[in-house]
C-alpha cells in the first residue's frame, strides 16, 4: 500500500533576495526592475501571438463532465501529444466517459486525488507534465449549502496543492478552470460582466471557486507560473451527471416524472454544448496568453421553467400541456438571478460557439434518453430528487459539471 502524504511540496520556497526599485524619471511611480517584475515579464494580449505547443498534458477531473470532453478531443485530435487523465473518480465520475479513448497509445489514466501533494509532484515528474488543465472541482452548488467544507478542501486546498507543485516542477502552462459564478449575480439591463470585473460570489461553491482562482493568479505574479483562468457559463451535454437541470429533468421525464422547477423558474442562465467548451480549451490552450483571463459564453439565455418546456416537449412530444410534467418547489438559499458575461477576448482567438442550443438539446435528449442506468457507479439516476442528499459516509454529490 502506497501512503501519499501532504509534506514537501507544501514547503514554502527558499527567501529571495527583495527586490529592487527604480526611481526612473520616466515612471510616475515606484516600479521594480524587469527581472523581478510580472508585469513586465507579461506578454500583451494584442501582441503578436505565438502558438504554444504542449507535450505531455496533465487534465484533472478528466473522467467528469467537461472534462472528458476535453480528454477525448485532444487525444483523438492530436496523436502527438500524451494525454494524462487524473481522477479521483468521485460518484460523479465515470470511466464510460473515457471509453472513446481509454484504448488509445497516447492515453493514460491515473486514479488519485490532487490534494496529495506527493501523488501530483510524482505524477508529474515520472510522466513529464509540461502542460496541466485544472478541472478538477466540487461543482453542485445545492451541495455547498449543506457540505461546504468538502469544497473549501477540493477547490482551494486541492487547487493550491497543485499549483505548487506545479510551480516545483517548471510547468509551461497551467490552465485553471473557473466559473462564471463567481461574478456574482446580474441583474436585468446590467451591462455584461468582462473580466477585469470585480468578483462577488453568493454561495459556497462560487466563493471556493473565487479564492482558488485568486492563488492560481498569485502564482503567475509572485512565481510567473504560466497561469491563464477561464470563466465560464452553463453548459450541457453527454456525460453530465443528472443532478444538474439539464440531464435530471431529462431523466424524470423518461420516467414519467415532472420537473421541480426551484423557486418561479424566473432565473436564468446561458447555456452552451459541451463540445463548444471542448473547442474553447483547445483554443486556449494553443492560442491563449499567459496571465489572462477568458471567459467562455454564448448568446442563448433560457430562464429555468423555458428549459423545463422545451425539454418536456423534446422528451414527451404528443404532451398537450407541459405544465402538467412541471412541479415548483422550495427555492435555494440564494439563487443568482442569471449570470451574463462577455466573451470577446476568447473570440479575438478565433473561437465561437457553432453549436445551437437545439442541436445541442437534441444531442443531449437523445444521448440520456439511452444512457445505461450504470453509467455512473452510484447509479444514473440517483440524484433526481428534487433537493437529492450527499451519499452516505461524506462526499459530495459533483467533479466540474458546472465550470
Amino acid at each position: 500500500v502506497l501512503v501519499f502524504r501532504h509534506t514537501s511540496a507544501l514547503q514554502p520556497p527558499a527567501a529571495e533576495s527583495p527586490p529592487r526599485f527604480n526611481h526612473s524619471p520616466a515612471c510616475s511611480s515606484f516600479t521594480m526592475d524587469d527581472a523581478y517584475n510580472p508585469k513586465i515579464a507579461r506578454p500583451s494580449a494584442g501582441g503578436a501571438k505565438v502558438a504554444f505547443k504542449p507535450t505531455n498534458i496533465l487534465i484533472t477531473g478528466g473522467a467528469g463532465f467537461i472534462a472528458s470532453h476535453v480528454v477525448i478531443r485532444l487525444a483523438k485530435n492530436h496523436p502527438e501529444y500524451k494525454v494524462v487523465c487524473l481522477d479521483k473518480m468521485d460518484y460523479c465520475s465515470s470511466l464510460r466517459n473515457l471509453d472513446e479513448v481509454i484504448s488509445l497509445p497516447n492515453f493514460k489514466f491515473v486514479k488519485g486525488n490532487i490534494c496529495s501533494a506527493d501523488l501530483m509532484k510524482y505524477v508529474l515528474e515520472s510522466e513529464k507534465i509540461d502542460t496541466i488543465i485544472h478541472a478538477a472541482a466540487q461543482t453542485h452548488v445545492d451541495n455547498s449549502f449543506g457540505n461546504s467544507f468538502a469544497f473549501t478542501e477540493n477547490n482551494i486546498l486541492g487547487t493550491h496543492v497543485l499549483l505548487e507543485s506545479a510551480k516545483s516542477v517548471g510547468i509551461k502552462r497551467f490552465i485553471h478552470v473557473s466559473t462564471d459564478e463567481v461574478y456574482g449575480s446580474s441583474y436585468q439591463d446590467e451591462p455584461c460582466r468582462r473580466e477585469s470585473d470585480s468578483l462577488e460570489p453568493t454561495n459556497p461553491y462560487a466563493a471556493t471557486k473565487a479564492a482558488a482562482e485568486a492563488i492560481a493568479r498569485s502564482y503567475w505574479f509572485s512565481f510567473k507560473l504560466p497561469v491563464i483562468v477561464t470563466r465560464g457559463n452553463n453548459v450541457f451535454g453527454p456525460h453530465q451527471y443528472p443532478e444538474k437541470v439539464m440531464p435530471k429533468f431529462i431523466r424524470r421525464l423518461v420516467q414519467d416524472k415532472p420537473c421541480c422547477i426551484h423557486g418561479d423558474g424566473s432565473n436564468s442562465r446561458h447555456y452552451i454544448y459541451v463540445g463548444d467548451v471542448a473547442a474553447a480549451f483547445d483554443t486556449i490552450l494553443h492560442s491563449g496568453v499567459d496571465g489572462e483571463i477568458y471567459n467562455i459564453g454564448c448568446d442563448e439565455e433560457f430562464t429555468n421553467i423555458e428549459v423545463a418546456q422545451k425539454l418536456v416537449m423534446a422528451v414527451q412530444p404528443s404532451c398537450t400541456d407541459t405544465s402538467a410534467l412541471i412541479e415548483h418547489v422550495p427555492d435555494r438559499p440564494f439563487n443568482d438571478v442569471r449570470y451574463y458575461i462577455d466573451s470577446t477576448k476568447l473570440h479575438a482567438l478565433g473561437w465561437k460557439p457553432e453549436v445551437t442550443f437545439e442541436e445541442g438539446l437534441a444531442n443531449t435528449v437523445s444521448w440520456y434518453k439511452g444512457v445505461s442506468t450504470d453509467w455512473w457507479e452510484i447509479g444514473t439516476d440517483s440524484a433526481l430528487a428534487a433537493h437529492p442528499t450527499p451519499p452516505a459516509g461524506g462526499g459530495s454529490i459533483a467533479t466540474q459539471g458546472k465550470l
